[in-house]
């Protein structure tokens, strides 16, 4: 009789196993989380580790500055990019949109390029869905609410950083953007420092027009809805000038032709870096400094 309960035990705990969706039990959420489309795949994953990883150096931290970092407790960070996505696909409860996240790519079986705290597989490539660091998707729910539930990512600073997917649509109707915006703002945890950055110019003239209208509609955007994140232009007239028509800052073919002119190469998010340094790190102060609002001040909505 005592074997059988046991047994009975034992089996009503794998059924409740198999029952549950895969949680994140032994899951430690980074301090620095970043957020971001293909180029971070491409390109900026390595050079956004890095920068975040010595925020001390690179921002040439002064005491206060130093003392503010602290807030950050280990600083672990976590860089993701999944190919394809924008800010409405992190925010979409269903359909298309949130299929770029959760729908397993049919071809590569993959759609995220990560780095850091977070990829301790050592793979550099990774499905969203897969593994008990990218359990973003469940259903009525978007990837944004998802991961930052109760018991799962909780950073203490966030960077998202997009554009490219959302270039005509951002670039057409500055409303739009104000839409995007305030979608983003509504799931995002009241009292997380933010800091959105928009990416790094492509290689050819068409491309970059476009994205600095999108860009311009964007920054306006952030502005009339009076968003708690810190809005940092990605592209600006030194970004500009460094990387477009530059062939040795894009992947090339065989002939020495730009194969890929959206996603600048991994020399060039260096360089991108350097230029951006003073913008991302008044952003980061702005965030987590002495002077940044209070918790109580964030989750004040007068909406």
């Amino acid at each position: 009789m005592r074997r059988l309960f046991r047994t009975k035990a034992l089996l009503g705990a794998l059924l409740l196993s198999l029952s549950t969706p895969l949680q994140a039990a032994d899951f430690v959420s980074p301090e620095i989380l970043i957020l971001g489309d293909s180029q971070i795949s491409f390109g900026s994953g390595p050079a956004f580790l890095e920068f975040f990883t010595d925020i001390k150096t690179h921002c040439n931290a002064n005491k206060q500055q130093r003392h503010d970092l602290k807030k950050l407790g280990k600083m672990r960070v976590g860089v993701i990019g999944v190919r394809s996505s924008s800010i409405h696909s992190w925010t979409a409860r269903s359909g298309r949109s949130k299929d770029t996240i959760c729908k397993e790519d049919k071809k590569w079986r993959v759609n995220a390029g990560t780095y850091g705290f977070i990829n301790m597989s050592g793979n550099k490539y990774v499905q969203i869905g897969k593994g008990k660091e990218y359990q973003f998707c469940a259903p009525k729910k978007s990837a944004f609410e998802h991961m930052f539930r109760d018991d799962y990512y909780d950073p203490k600073l966030l960077l998202l950083s997009f554009l490219g997917n959302s270039a005509k649509r951002w670039a057409e109707s500055e409303e739009a953007a104000i839409a995007d915006v305030e979608k983003m703002m509504a799931q995002l945890p009241k009292g997380m420092p933010c800091v959105f950055m928009t990416t790094a110019p492509a290689y050819s003239k068409k491309i970059v027009d476009l994205r600095l209208r999108a860009q311009k509609n964007l920054n306006t955007a952030f502005a009339k809805t009076g968003s708690r994140c810190s809005f940092v232009p990605g592209a600006t007239p030194q970004t500009v000038l460094a990387n477009q028509g530059n062939t040795s800052y894009f992947r090339l073919n065989k002939n020495g032709r730009v194969k890929d002119p959206y996603h600048p190469n991994e020399r060039a998010a260096k360089n991108f870096f350097a230029l951006e340094m003073g913008g991302i790190c008044n952003a980061i102060f702005d965030q987590i400094g002495s002077n940044a609002p209070s918790i109580d001040q964030l989750m004040y909505d007068p909406r």
